[in-house]
């Protein structure tokens, strides 16, 4: 029997705001409308496969989904050096993306920024957004760009994008909110503006960030913590080190895990558990083999996230082992998107350009 649509809707997440709209939208409404927003801004990483794997929770559930392909939001956050050639080539990478991990991109509503900016309903919006808050309110969501507060001292555009992703919800009039946790502040921001303004307020569903492959490192120790933290130890195209993108081929996905900071019975921050919790073990009946010789406990097969994140937190699995089995599983993982990508011309050469490995 499969799942029900509350459960479809809520599953793999770590907070939903609020649990009670969330039932009560679903139970009034056969097709709500929910959307995510993304920068288009490199090439795709295995981090955006969690909110992705979400959009196909949200099919499957019957909710109309909207994707907004927020070409002029990266312009603003100096993506790709705020080349728009460049950035709607990295939004048709995303569609490929989706369509090769078995997302039915045809159920889905694709909406470039370009739509509505071009409209002077959708700055209307705007303006009457900016005029129910405050700066310092909105200089405080500036984490959802991955910037930090003072950073809008220096380019006043900055200050327009948090206003943009609210007038983004209220334009396309969607009922639920989807996005990272990092994303949480922009959705706050919106259920206090379209109260004030007495609009409909969104449920704001969030996924987990997948920690970068480097780990916090020293930033623990000195101290960072909260929405800074996060901004420097997610995982991101601009830090390819930190990151495992979905076309990566099977060397590489090794040589990358078997650098990556895992920590000795450490789950917290630790980017090769949160592989295995965020993305593996999201699979129905996925099981992690994990082969090692019989003096060091012999070959266990793994059927649970929470036995295995028990084992490492009691030292019963030594960080290579985890490391060899979880680039084993990962390289299977990607192996249909990365298939469908290598026969792709288009998705080839996309990636080659926004590599820097082929020029227009």
């Amino acid at each position: 029997m499969g799942l029900d649509r509350f459960s479809l809707v809520s599953r793999n997440v770590v907070e939903i705001v609020t649990i009670d709209e969330l039932k009560k939208v679903l139970r009034e409404k056969d097709h709500p409308r929910a959307y995510i927003g993304f920068e288009p801004s490199g090439l795709v990483h295995i981090g955006w496969l969690i909110w992705m794997n979400k959009i196909r929770d949200f099919l499957e559930a019957g909710v109309e989904t909207f994707v907004l392909e927020a070409t002029w939001h990266a312009y603003i956050n100096d993506k790709l050096g705020r080349n728009m050639d460049l950035i709607r080539a990295s939004a048709r990478l995303v569609r490929k993306v989706m369509d090769g991990i078995g997302v039915n991109v045809s159920c889905i509503k694709f909406v470039d920024a370009e739509e509505l900016i071009s409209d002077k309903d959708y700055w209307e919006l705007l303006i009457k957004s900016a005029k129910h808050t405050t700066l310092a309110r909105v200089k405080r969501a500036l984490t959802i760009m991955g910037r930090r507060v003072g950073e809008a001292e220096t380019d006043f555009s900055k200050l327009i994008y948090p206003l943009m992703q609210i007038a983004d919800m209220f334009y396309l009039d969607v009922d639920i909110a989807l996005g990272g946790t990092d994303q949480r502040r922009a959705h706050m921001l919106q259920r206090d503006v379209a109260e004030k303004l007495g609009y409909k307020k969104v449920v704001g569903i969030h996924t987990p960030l997948l920690v970068g492959l480097m780990g916090p490192g020293r930033r623990m120790d000195v101290g960072t913590s909260g929405d800074e933290l996060l901004i420097d130890i997610k995982m991101s195209k601009s830090k390819p080190e930190t990151a495992i993108f979905v076309h990566d081929s099977p060397s590489d996905i090794r040589r990358k895990i078997r650098k990556a900071y895992c920590p000795p019975r450490q789950i917290e921050y630790n980017p090769v558990i949160d592989i295995n919790k965020y993305l593996l073990f999201s699979q129905p009946g996925f099981k992690l083999y994990i082969d090692r010789p019989e003096k060091y406990g012999g070959s266990v097969v793994v059927e649970e996230y929470s036995e295995l994140e028990r084992m490492y937190a009691n030292g019963e699995l030594h960080p290579l082992d985890l490391k060899n089995a979880t680039a084993e599983a990962l390289i299977k993982y990607l192996e249909p998107v990365r298939r469908k990508i290598e026969a792709d011309r288009e998705a080839t050469y996309l990636i080659d350009l926004l590599s820097g490995r082929e020029t227009r």
